[in-house]
């Protein structure tokens, strides 16, 4: 995604809407004037699943109040907000982004894959929808040349999606999901220096990676434009096992022991303008991260506040 794709949409209303400045007017406040100084902006997207499967219409009623323009949505099994879109079909679910003065910014779909998503751009692209995340097919367990040869294969089969990708103004992203041929440092470095377009990016999850500071950050500033989504998301105590609530939590920025000071601190040297998605899986899949839509919402503005917070560190 290029910055004229960002772009299209001008952020004109800024990284926090009219309706969160009315409802958090100190933090609102507080937060832009701090971007300001520091010459860098969150430009936030709500991913569907945090409120597993919640309607939709509820949770683009929930996108303004947690700073974000715009709206990631996901199928089953994480959430089913994918398929809402297909029951209410494309003019009522446009109707209702225009009610709410949100757009349609990501539509994630791993179960598809990289080779499977024709059909969705042309449906992001319908929906000005700029980017589509998903995972990196191939061989694991890689390394050294073995590696750079699998991912030089893979960005080769890209091309006929890419010339889609362009087609639709969509970008690819590809999370550097676990068990996946994009799933280490190195692998990225390779996606981002071997592919053919720009329309093919980097998805980041901290979560999927050591948790070192320093080398997230590193490899921030190694990938530079290449990143289109960073997902606000640690690794803490892990999202496969049931635990209690407070451990789960750990996954959250300003919760696990993530410094996130240092990778804020990449992001504003790459001039990061991507989206950034504040994330975290519960188990099982397909529930709410908590009880109640307004705390899931809570939740999220509590890791915006803290991720404020360490914009004032840099």
């Amino acid at each position: 995604m290029t910055n004229s794709t960002l772009d299209r949409r001008q952020f004109n209303r800024g990284v926090l809407g009219t309706a969160v400045a009315a409802t958090l007017p100190t933090f609102t406040n507080d937060h832009r004037v701090i971007a300001a100084e520091q010459g860098f902006e969150f430009r936030y997207i709500v991913g569907s699943s945090m409120y597993g499967y919640a309607d939709v219409a509820e949770i683009m009623v929930e996108v303004p109040k947690t700073g974000a323009t715009d709206l990631d949505i996901w199928p089953k099994v994480h959430g089913n907000q994918r398929e809402q879109l297909d029951e209410l079909g494309e003019e009522t679910f446009a109707a209702l982004l225009k009610q709410h003065d949100i757009s349609l910014g990501c539509i994630t779909q791993y179960a598809l894959g990289p080779f499977g998503i024709q059909d969705e751009m042309r449906l992001a692209g319908r929906f000005n929808c700029p980017t589509i995340v998903c995972g990196g097919k191939g061989p694991v367990g890689l390394t050294g040349s073995e590696l750079k040869a699998a991912v030089g294969k893979f960005v080769e089969q890209m091309k006929p999606h890419l010339a889609i990708a362009e087609e639709t103004g969509v970008t690819i992203a590809i999370e550097n999901h676990g068990n996946n041929l994009i799933d280490s440092p190195d692998s990225l470095k390779w996606l981002v220096e071997l592919r053919s377009s720009k329309h093919l990016a980097v998805a980041l999850a901290p979560y999927h990676l050591p948790q070192d500071d320093k080398l997230i950050a590193d490899l921030i500033r190694t990938l530079g434009e290449g990143i289109v989504m960073f997902y606000a998301w640690q690794h803490g105590m892990g999202c496969h096992q049931k635990l209690p609530k407070e451990q789960e939590l750990l996954q959250m920025p300003g919760r696990g022991e993530l410094d996130f000071v240092p990778l804020i601190s990449a992001l504003r040297d790459i001039n990061y303008r991507g989206w950034t998605e504040i994330f975290m899986h519960p188990v099982p899949r397909g529930i709410p991260i908590l009880d109640s839509t307004g705390s899931v919402t809570a939740e999220i503005n509590r890791s915006r506040q803290y991720l404020a917070e360490c914009v004032q560190k840099i």
